[in-house]
């Protein structure tokens, strides 16, 4: 295992073909500053060139936060420099972000290792993959503070959960526990904490046993197909397939599928 780190606030991990990102601010309960969302969209732009690297598990230090959202300190400067600064400073920034971890080739694994507000709920909302420390918490505080989410939550969270249960979470800045964000399907399932990376690091390597570019193809087909009509959505399929079908990966799958072996 190789280890590094980009910014004072962010680990960076190497096991295998799997990085780990730590956001490693656990007295501010990983609270994200803008030099700590700056070096995550650093960080996934290295493990993107990389082709060693095959997947990514993002978690949080320590065991009461994975991220308790935007670092105020910043916000509240930003939007004291009026509107402009403020969403080009955050929201720009926190979008930007979630859209990187959401369009992102390589599968993302969010391992929620406490509470996720705010912005760290939309990290774990933007994360193609989720899985939570059974103590785990999800909320959405913005209102009041007087605003929507700007990191992309109030169009994510509503396309994931639905629009009643996603605005009651929104209207009312209410939490809601691990097993509850499981039924739901904010995240794939609650793993004990002990567990969580260990689980977090077995599913990406379920993963990547199979081919670099069948990946990459399921996770843009779902992605940029989810919210388009099902004729466009199938049009996205059909383009996906089209471009695996030249690859190696699909001339190993074929063959062993012939030979009866496993990837």
């Amino acid at each position: 295992m190789s280890a590094g780190v980009i910014e004072p606030t962010l680990r960076v991990a190497r096991d295998g073909a799997i990085t780990t990102l730590t956001i490693d601010r656990p007295g501010k309960l990983n609270a994200l500053d803008y030099a700590t969302i700056d070096a995550l969209a650093a960080a996934l732009d290295a493990v993107e060139a990389d082709d060693t690297q095959r997947a990514v598990v993002l978690t949080g230090a320590g065991e009461r936060a994975f991220s308790a959202g935007a670092d105020i300190t910043d916000l509240a400067g930003s939007i004291a420099g009026g509107g402009d600064r403020a969403l080009r400073e955050i929201v720009r920034r926190g979008q930007g972000l979630t859209r990187r971890i959401e369009e992102f080739p390589k599968p993302i694994i969010a391992a929620v290792n406490g509470l996720a507000y705010g912005g760290g709920c939309e990290v774990a909302e933007a994360a193609p993959l989720a899985l939570a420390a059974a103590h785990a918490t999800f909320a959405k505080p913005e209102i009041g503070l007087g605003f929507p989410p700007p990191f992309g939550g109030s169009q994510r969270l509503p396309r994931h959960i639905g629009r009643k249960r996603g605005l009651e979470m929104i209207l009312t800045g209410d939490p809601i526990g691990a097993t509850r964000a499981a039924q739901l399907g904010l995240v794939n399932r609650v793993v004990p904490a002990a567990d969580l990376l260990d689980e977090a690091n077995a599913l990406a390597e379920r993963i990547i046993r199979h081919s670099a570019s069948a990946v990459h193809a399921c996770l843009a087909a779902v992605t940029r197909g989810i919210g388009l009509p099902i004729d466009e959505g199938l049009a996205v399929e059909a383009s996906w397939f089209a471009v695996t079908v030249p690859t190696e990966g699909v001339a190993n799958g074929l063959a062993r599928f012939r030979d009866r072996r496993r990837p």
